[in-house]
């Protein structure tokens, strides 16, 4: 998962009658062509690279959650369904009304009460997520300073290789100087590292798994789940790891040629992508540990294995990228929602900007760093974010197709435009479920922990 550009566009401030209009009679054709904007191929690789990202860590845990190989692969395939279709009419959405990134489509189809909700989840989705990067900076510094250290499971370890002293030290010397520019150059190198990493990732897991070894399977491997409840386990993972929605609107609107047809080519292509990954990773990973695999896939490999030191590296380097780039986009929504409630004009001070810009830099990275450091491991974390996932990936799609059938102007409904509209119901009761349910089980399962 990573969220890619998130940016605050102006407030159109439109009455119902205007958002009707446009909404029934869309100002764009059906098909574009957007001079030097992006191929179908770079399409492609963004929406890979937006959906590939940290919960690729977490997906061998999933899997043994969800009660084996065969329950996760099924939830998988089942839920892409919606995941393509959600990217679908995202898209179509944005043709619509003319808007070009996602909380700007929900604002004009859905309406501005609809657009700031959307903004406020946004804003804490991206906070949810950078306090799961501090945590796989710990897994992963812990193994790599063990193995370089040669320190054995349980004995004492330095104050220096303590967990929070090398999370601390790593945020403040390197993760908060390059999130207070107010704009991050460094966005251009992420995407390269972050597939790469990833890639890399599912490679040594896959290779481990497949690698001849003396070794018998200690702990339990089932291929089907116990009861259908348990499947549900799997589902925030699953959101979390596939969620590339809200980086997929200003996707769409950069693309050569805009149309329904080759938009669904590429999200089907790029998805395919990610689930070869992302099962690979889940399948391998469980088959090798069992019940007994971390949340954190790469803490169930000895610190000693040079091979994974190498990915627990790449891991580190992509989370110090990232960092900033999803703290950016929290920040952008922050400052457009506050700019917009207060009413500030245009032009102002520059010194008072940079100001606000620091204190919100400031006290977002201290308030995740010390969640980070009292949270024992990823897996929380996911089970809170990957239910707000779900509010991306089906609340706030199946809500603009309700708006946007809504609003056409038919004395007779056809069947298709009924068809739609309880496709559209479908999502939202789904969306809406999968949320109540992983964000209640999570606080549940905290507040007895």
């Amino acid at each position: 998962m990573s969220l890619g550009n998130v940016a605050i566009n102006a407030d159109y401030s439109w009455d119902a009658g205007e958002r009707a209009r446009l909404l029934q009679s869309p100002i764009v054709p059906e098909t574009r062509r957007l001079a030097g904007g992006t191929s179908s191929i770079g399409a492609v690789f963004i929406v890979v690279n937006a959906a590939l990202g940290a919960g690729l860590l977490n997906f061998p845990a999933a899997f043994n959650a969800a009660g084996g190989v065969t329950a996760g692969i099924v939830l998988q395939l089942v839920l892409l369904l919606f995941i393509i279709s959600g990217l679908v009419i995202l898209a179509h959405c944005a043709d619509a009304c003319s808007e070009r990134t996602y909380q700007e489509v929900v604002r004009g189809i859905c309406g501005r009460i609809a657009g700031v909700l959307c903004e406020m989840l946004i804003a804490v989705y991206t906070f949810g997520t950078c306090i799961a990067f501090f945590i796989i900076i710990g897994d992963q510094l812990d193994k790599l300073l063990g193995a370089m250290m040669h320190s054995l499971p349980g004995s004492h370890i330095p104050w220096y290789a303590d967990r929070k002293f090398t999370i601390t030290v790593t945020g403040v010397l390197l993760i908060l100087p390059l999130s207070l520019p107010r704009e991050i150059s460094v966005q251009k190198y992420a995407s390269s590292l972050s597939v790469l990493g990833t890639c890399y990732v599912t490679f040594i897991v896959i290779f481990r798994c497949v690698q001849p070894s003396n070794e018998v399977p200690s702990n339990t491997v089932t291929s089907s789940s116990s009861s259908w409840i348990a499947v549900f386990n799997a589902v925030p993972t699953i959101c979390f790891g596939y969620q590339c929605h809200v980086s997929s609107v200003p996707v769409y609107g950069s693309m050569q040629q805009q149309d329904m047809r080759r938009w669904g080519i590429i999200v089907t292509t790029a998805m395919f992508i990610a689930l070869c990954v992302y099962t690979g990773t889940g399948v391998c990973g469980y088959l090798l540990f069992g019940s007994g695999v971390d949340q954190d896939v790469l803490l169930s490999f000895p610190s000693n294995d040079i091979p994974v030191a190498v990915a627990r590296a790449f891991i580190i380097l992509c989370v110090l990228t990232s960092y900033p780039i999803l703290h950016y986009c929290g920040r952008a929504v922050i400052e457009g929602l506050w700019l917009r409630f207060t009413a500030q004009e245009p032009g102002e001070d520059p010194g008072r900007e940079r100001r606000r810009r620091i204190l919100q830099t400031v006290a977002w990275f201290v308030l995740t760093l010390l969640l980070a450091l009292f949270i024992p491991d990823i897996g929380r974390v996911i089970s809170i974010i990957g239910g707000l996932a779900a509010c991306f990936i089906f609340v706030f799609p199946g809500l603009c197709l309700i708006n946007l059938k809504l609003s056409e102007i038919q004395e007779q409904k056809s069947r298709s435009w009924w068809a739609l509209l309880s496709y559209g119901v479908t999502m939202v009761t789904l969306g809406a479920f999968i949320f109540g349910q992983t964000t209640t089980k999570a606080i549940f399962v905290d507040l007895m922990g």
